[in-house]
């Protein structure tokens, strides 16, 4: 229970310590990528509190993680305002979509340790 909790509230608290004056639409945002967790539809069976999600589950490998990693960095790299600081709308979006699918990834990692 506490796991789930989690992926409610350090999104929060990301949300809060980096885009404060948009905290509400990017936490929305970050946790929205929870849906990410519907690979968990292709197991047998569905939810095995034994099994570890990293690794095992096709959006939670290490190739989909690096794809997560490029749309956290890729905005920050290319998607900013012609004076260089806020990011784009767009690539605001993108941006906070990989951090809360890398946040996901961290927290079903920690997870997994304690198996």
């Amino acid at each position: 229970m506490l796991h789930i909790a989690l992926h409610f509230v350090v999104p929060l608290l990301a949300a809060l310590a980096f885009q404060r004056p948009r905290w509400r639409s990017a936490w929305l945002i970050l946790v929205a990528t929870m849906v990410v967790d519907g690979d968990h539809l292709l197991a047998t069976p569905i939810y095995d509190p034994e099994r570890c999600s990293i690794g095992f589950h096709p959006l939670h490998t290490l190739p989909a993680i690096v794809v997560y990693a490029g749309l956290f960095l890729l905005p920050l790299m290319f998607g900013r305002e012609p004076d260089r600081r806020a990011l784009r709308p767009n690539a605001r979006i993108v941006h906070l979509v990989g951090l809360g699918l890398l946040i996901h990834m961290a927290l079903d990692g920690i997870d997994c340790l304690g198996m």
